[in-house]
């Protein structure tokens, strides 16, 4: 042959097959399509052999592909291990911090206490990724993530950072063109934004405002507006359309928002601080969850 197999085209024949997709692929490696497509192209010229089954939706790795990407596996758990220890050798931390937020908390809680931990920590460069979906850690292009339900992921290691309440919450425009609920059961007098019908099966207590102050088996009440994002649910609000149960966190950043019925809570749930097991000793990565678990003691308490 040629020439060894470089790093870059593996890594991104590993991010191509992981996806199933060029253009998720070109996504998550800030790269063009087009140099997917020829990376791929050129490891294949270069072993002499496809790798993938290319067909309308999407790839399907060879058996040639499938021993190759268990390899290009080890070789990135391996990589993100020693670049971890290199880094975190030095015990000072620093370099760049990925974390995985939901969008909520990512839009609305985590920027009110960032500029602080940035200021204690100059050398890190954070960079937020926001899903609402659960990142696959095991890929080990996030450091950490926070999740406001327990990981579903084996080889990780997850801390409880506190707990997340929720409250009733409607904007000033709101308020004065409708007045406020007196009770609960008010509430069937009033209009309502909440998840309804898209509600995401990971956060079950999302829709409480539909129902308190119901008994068991009445019919909840029917939103004004439906939306199937917590951070669009708040800013529905935000724009006087309707009266919203959210979390207690979401408001920190906001200026238009007022508590309403502050007797009236919706369940509680847990936050968890979340990272694969192989970054265990990421300095960067404690010195976040450690700031964290200081931020969140100030949260309200039910």
């Amino acid at each position: 042959m040629p020439h060894s197999l470089d790093w870059d085209k593996l890594k991104t024949f590993h991010a191509a097959a992981a996806t199933g997709s060029l253009t998720a692929a070109a996504d998550k490696l800030r790269i063009s399509q087009s140099a997917v497509s020829r990376q791929i192209t050129a490891l294949e010229d270069y072993l002499d052999m496809p790798l993938f089954h290319r067909h309308a939706r999407g790839l399907t790795l060879t058996e040639q592909g499938h021993i190759l990407f268990k390899t290009a596996d080890d070789v990135a758990v391996k990589i993100a291990r020693a670049q971890s220890s290199v880094i975190d050798s030095r015990q000072k931390p620093q370099g760049v911090l990925r974390v995985s937020s939901p969008i909520s908390l990512g839009s609305n809680w985590l920027p009110s206490v960032l500029p602080e931990f940035l200021a204690q920590y100059p050398d890190i460069d954070v960079q937020l990724i926001l899903e609402d979906s659960e990142h696959d850690l095991s890929a080990f292009d996030v450091d950490c993530a926070l999740r406001p339900w327990p990981s579903t992921q084996g080889d990780v290691i997850q801390r409880k950072l506190g707990q997340i309440t929720q409250s009733l919450y409607a904007s000033h425009q709101y308020l004065s063109d409708h007045g406020a609920p007196v009770s609960a059961r008010d509430l069937d007098n009033h209009r309502i934004v909440a998840f309804g019908d898209l509600m995401p099966k990971n956060l079950q207590s999302a829709n409480w405002v539909l129902d308190v102050g119901h008994d068991v088996n009445e019919t909840p009440r029917k939103p004004a507006l439906v939306v199937n994002n917590l951070h669009g649910i708040m800013r529905a609000a935000e724009a006087g359309i309707g009266i919203v149960g959210i979390p207690d966190y979401m408001t920190a950043l906001s200026r238009r928002l007022v508590r309403i019925l502050p007797s009236v809570r919706g369940d509680q749930f847990d936050l968890f601080f979340v990272y694969p097991t192989e970054l265990r000793g990421s300095v960067r990565a404690k010195v976040f969850r450690e700031f964290l678990t200081q931020v969140t003691r100030d949260w309200p308490k039910s």
